[in-house]
C-alpha cells in the first residue's frame, strides 16, 4: 500500500493514510472538535479508519483514554501505526472484552452513501458506502456508553431523519448544520445526543465554513472560526 503522511490541526497531528482510496479530510476534524470530552474521559470511536478524528480529539483534550474500532484491517493497522489503540472488528460483532467496557463518549463518522455500484478501491468503498444500517451504529453506541454518556456523530444532512429514528433512549439531542457558505443548504450535520437524558431537541443555527459568497482567490477561504477549528484545534461551538 502506497502511503502519505498528512498533517492535521496545523501539523500538530500527523497521520499515515493510503495515497489512493479513502483519505481523511475535514469531516473527522469537525467530529473531534464537536465531542464534549474533558480530561480523564474515555472515548470509543466506531469506524475509526486511520484514526484522524481520535488523534485530533486527543490533541485538543489532554488525558483521554481513546479506543478505536475499525473493521478494515489495513486501516486498523495504520491507525495503530498512527498511535491509536485499535480493535480490528466489525462494530456489530465486538469482542467480548470490549463489550464489557463502557465509555463516557462514543464518536462516529459512518459511511455516507447507500448501497450501489462498488468502486475499484475496496478500502474507499468500505469507508464510504453503507453496509451496516445507521440504527445499528446508534444501538452499539448506546450499549457502549455509560449512563449520561455522549454520542457525537457527523453525517450527511439528508440522513438526519435516519439517525434520529435510531436514537431511542437518548435525549438532549442537539444538531448543528454545517453549511459551506452563508445562505447555502447544509451538506453535513454534527449531532450530539446524551444517553438517558430528557432535555428537549435543539436545532442550532448553521455553522458557516467559508467566508464570502463565493471562492474568489487561490488558497482556502475559511472563516476565522473554521480556521480555529481546523488549524488550531478549537472546539466546534455548539450554541
Amino acid at each position: 500500500m502506497d502511503l502519505t503522511q498528512d498533517g492535521f490541526l496545523g501539523g500538530r497531528v500527523q497521520a499515515w493514510q493510503p495515497r489512493d482510496g479513502y483519505r481523511a479530510a475535514t469531516d473527522p476534524v469537525f467530529l473531534a472538535a464537536a465531542c464534549p470530552a474533558k480530561a480523564g474521559d474515555s472515548v470509543l470511536e466506531l469506524g475509526c479508519g486511520v484514526g484522524v478524528a481520535a488523534l485530533c480529539l486527543m490533541a485538543r483534550v489532554d488525558g483521554l483514554v481513546v479506543t478505536g474500532v475499525e473493521r478494515q484491517t489495513p486501516y486498523a493497522e495504520l491507525a495503530k501505526r498512527n498511535g491509536l489503540e485499535v480493535v480490528a472488528a466489525d462494530l456489530t460483532a465486538l469482542p467480548a472484552d470490549l463489550r464489557q467496557r463502557s465509555f463516557d463518549h462514543v464518536i462516529a463518522n459512518p459511511p455516507y452513501y447507500g448501497p450501489g455500484t462498488a468502486s475499484d478501491d475496496a478500502g474507499r468503498d468500505g469507508a464510504l458506502r453503507e453496509e451496516t444500517p445507521l440504527a445499528d451504529w446508534c444501538a452499539v453506541a448506546k450499549a457502549r456508553l455509560k449512563p449520561g454518556g455522549w454520542l457525537t456523530m457527523i453525517h450527511l444532512a439528508e440522513r438526519l431523519p435516519n439517525i434520529l429514528r435510531g436514537l431511542e433512549g437518548f435525549g438532549d439531542i442537539t444538531v448543528l448544520p454545517l453549511t459551506p457558505r452563508e445562505g447555502r443548504m447544509a451538506g453535513r450535520v454534527v449531532l450530539r445526543a446524551r444517553k438517558g437524558a430528557r432535555a428537549p431537541f435543539r436545532l442550532l443555527a448553521p455553522f458557516v465554513i467559508h467566508a464570502g459568497a463565493a471562492h474568489t482567490a487561490d488558497g482556502d477561504d475559511y472563516s476565522a472560526t473554521t480556521r480555529a477549528v481546523l488549524r488550531d484545534g478549537a472546539a466546534l461551538p455548539f450554541v
